[in-house]
């Protein structure tokens, strides 16, 4: 079980920690849905040192990463980031990750924890063909997310940068906290804005510290990782592991958005064809009509009780008050206002499929 730089403050603020990804992480401090609140309204701080980041630099690197995603990064100018999501060569999706555009020919990926070696593994395989300098940084970084309405104006006084000029997807290395070249970004996973900071594991600790003190007055929090899942859901954000897998396509996912058939990529011809022919299954959002809360692994079913699809993740949402989830059925019931059922135990609980985001700000 691997530890953050932050490790010990957590424990020291009496959260409760688990393992997660191979790391010990904090799950939650003072509850899920008072932590989520924070971070709806105010500012919250979560620890996701656990994250994977890898440098590509060199002639080729473009070449490399216009391969291995789905995405065109191509687009991508200095400053800026990238949703993207790595196609395998069987329809479904190694992992989904950020491409920043450090500088001409460098480039850092953000990938998720759970598959920092299989996507090295997967990375190097092609750039066998390009020769890109590649090089892993995973265990040399820390990254905390300062999410939250409040976050520009609790974090202005840590740098001589206009935070409030840095829009979504955009990033600045600057000063930050006192520390030199810090990646600002302005992404995050929550919905509610605010920036994810990267910086060295040396420095992690006394970072975190500048920035509580900061966002002293503004209410600033520790949050963890459950209320993380509960706020990226109710933005229909997916979870690598849940909503994606290698089996899941990205068109089946919804992420038609990133998929770019511009260029030549791991599987494209294939996804071509399958955006062509139409997928028989989507990915929905869904929000339960009477009380209940939907799980992962539930079934969903049809008027019938005939399973259509299953819940892919799922909880009660805080902000919006009733049971919300993704789950994958069947295209014909994909539909926006389509009733389906959720089969909880030994009910079938009627929801509505719904347009993404469920959290309207």
């Amino acid at each position: 079980m691997k530890n953050t730089a932050l490790t010990n403050i957590h424990i020291s603020l009496g959260a409760k920690m688990v393992p997660f990804a191979g790391y010990n992480m904090p799950v939650q401090y003072e509850g899920v849905t008072a932590e989520h609140e924070t971070v709806r309204n105010g500012v919250g701080v979560f620890d996701v040192s656990h994250m994977g980041e890898f440098f590509v630099k060199g002639p080729k690197a473009l070449d490399l990463i216009q391969k291995i995603s789905s995405n065109d990064a191509a687009k991508l100018t200095i400053g800026r980031a990238q949703y993207s999501c790595m196609p395998n060569e069987n329809g479904g999706i190694v992992d989904d990750l950020i491409i920043y555009k450090l500088a001409e020919e460098e480039y850092m990926l953000v990938i998720n924890a759970s598959n920092i070696e299989k996507d090295w593994n997967w990375i190097s395989k092609y750039n066998e063909e390009f020769g890109a300098e590649m090089t892993n940084v995973s265990d040399e970084y820390s990254l905390l997310a300062i999410q939250g309405p409040k976050a520009i104006e609790a974090m202005q006084s840590l740098t001589p940068v206009n935070l409030s000029a840095i829009t979504y997807y955009h990033f600045e290395l600057a000063e930050f906290a006192g520390l030199e070249n810090t990646i600002i970004s302005a992404t995050g996973y929550t919905g509610s804005g605010g920036f994810e900071i990267y910086c060295k594991n040396e420095v992690a600790e006394a970072l975190w510290n500048k920035v509580f003190e900061a966002g002293e007055d503004f209410g600033i929090k520790p949050i963890g990782l459950a209320a993380r899942d509960t706020l990226r859901l109710e933005m229909g954000f997916c979870l690598y592991g849940n909503d994606i897998d290698d089996t899941t396509s990205p068109l089946e996912a919804g992420l038609g958005w990133i998929t770019k058939f511009t260029k030549d990529f791991v599987n494209s011809e294939a996804l071509k064809t399958q955006k062509e022919n139409g997928v028989t299954k989507k990915l929905i959002g869904f929000e339960l009509n009477e009380r209940g809360i939907p799980r992962h692994g539930y079934d969903i079913v049809d008027a019938n009780g005939s399973v259509i699809g299953n819940v892919t993740s799922g909880t009660m949402a805080p902000t919006i008050g009733k049971g919300i989830g993704l789950g994958y059925v069947n295209s014909a019931f994909s539909g926006v206002d389509t009733t389906v059922y959720i089969q909880i135990r030994k009910n079938a609980i009627p929801a509505t499929v719904v347009k993404l985001p469920f959290y309207k700000k």
